[in-house]
């Protein structure tokens, strides 16, 4: 009996996710059900899961930061702006990150997107392919993870990346698939695009990049290198509305919102303002390489059938 116990115990780990959006908040209820003790740091007391400890503070505050990582094992860093505070929050924020790594000795494990690689001309996004952002975030994304494994190198943190596509899934509501397309399409309205509904766009699933991202948390072998997280081949915006529009019993339409109406828009509204350099990724298919991981760690995304099922179910739930 006290061989079990402390094996469990040791098993048992400290597991800080800094950040509470729809990534993190699924990230700690994912730790929590593993059986490790959880620690939630958001700005805000609002939300959490059950189990899970809740801690509000501001990880750019590196007194904070230090305080929050004190015993931890895994820290996670999903914390994510809204648009038009990037550059003024993204590097204090990593500044953070790292000095709660640093005087932990945890493992740091970081949510990224694809936004350094830039335009690929339809070719897949691989690990090792060049980085060439052609947008004033996808430089600043290339710095921050520079800054990252920088400290990896030297021996001051040890660090995995995890790197997805766009979100898509249950509770996943600022995204292209998200809350603004469910209430447009359940309204009867088309579903809308920033370019090209009918180019191959990959998308990744929601509950597979936290399962992608507690992974990473797990493996020694992640350390000092970015992964692309599990995400299916590329699918069309036409061909989700299509699927989605099966489960929810209508027909959906998607139309492309035309560059003039995303700047006009911008003019007031400073997410929208931050859209038009991104417009790239939607003129040419968008295409995710994830077979490293897949190779390295045995991670598969899940079925497209099962992602469509599972995203319609909670969209009517949410939205009718």
């Amino acid at each position: 009996m006290m061989h079990t116990e402390t094996r469990e115990a040791k098993q048992r780990q400290r597991h800080v996710v800094l950040g509470s959006g729809q990534i993190g908040t699924s990230l700690a209820r994912l730790l929590h059900a593993r059986g490790h003790e959880v620690v939630s740091v958001r700005r805000s007391a609002k939300g959490g899961a059950d189990g899970v400890q809740v801690v509000v503070g501001d990880v750019a505050d590196p007194a904070f930061a230090k305080q929050v990582a004190a015993g931890a094992d895994v820290l996670y860093h999903v914390m994510n702006p809204a648009y038009h505070r990037w550059q003024a929050e993204l590097p204090k924020l990593t500044d953070g990150v790292l000095h709660a790594a640093e005087t932990s000795g945890a493992r740091l494990v970081v949510l990224d997107n694809l936004y350094a690689f830039g335009r690929m001309g339809g070719v897949a996004m691989r690990e090792d392919s060049v980085e060439a952002p052609c947008s004033k975030k996808g430089e600043l994304r290339q710095a921050m993870a520079a800054r990252l494994f920088a400290a990896h190198h030297a021996g001051k943190a040890r660090v995995a990346i995890g790197r997805a596509s766009d979100f898509v899934g249950p509770e996943i509501v600022q995204a292209h698939i998200g809350e603004r397309f469910f209430q447009r399409v359940l309204a009867g309205k088309a579903g809308e695009c920033m370019g090209d509904p009918a180019l191959p766009h990959a998308f990744s699933y929601g509950p597979d990049v936290v399962a992608g991202l507690a992974k990473l948390g797990e493996d020694d072998v992640a350390l000092g290198h970015a992964w692309h997280l599990p995400t299916l081949p590329a699918r069309s915006m036409n061909d989700w509305a299509v699927a989605l529009g099966k489960e929810l019993g209508r027909s959906i339409r998607v139309t492309s919102v035309p560059g003039f109406v995303v700047r006009m828009l911008g003019v007031f509204v400073p997410e929208m303002r931050e859209l038009v350099e991104m417009r790239y990724q939607w003129a040419e298919p968008y295409l995710l390489d994830d077979a490293r991981a897949r190779a390295t760690f045995g991670l598969e995304p899940t079925a497209f059938e099962d992602q469509v099922r599972a995203t319609a179910a909670w969209a009517k739930r949410a939205y009718s």
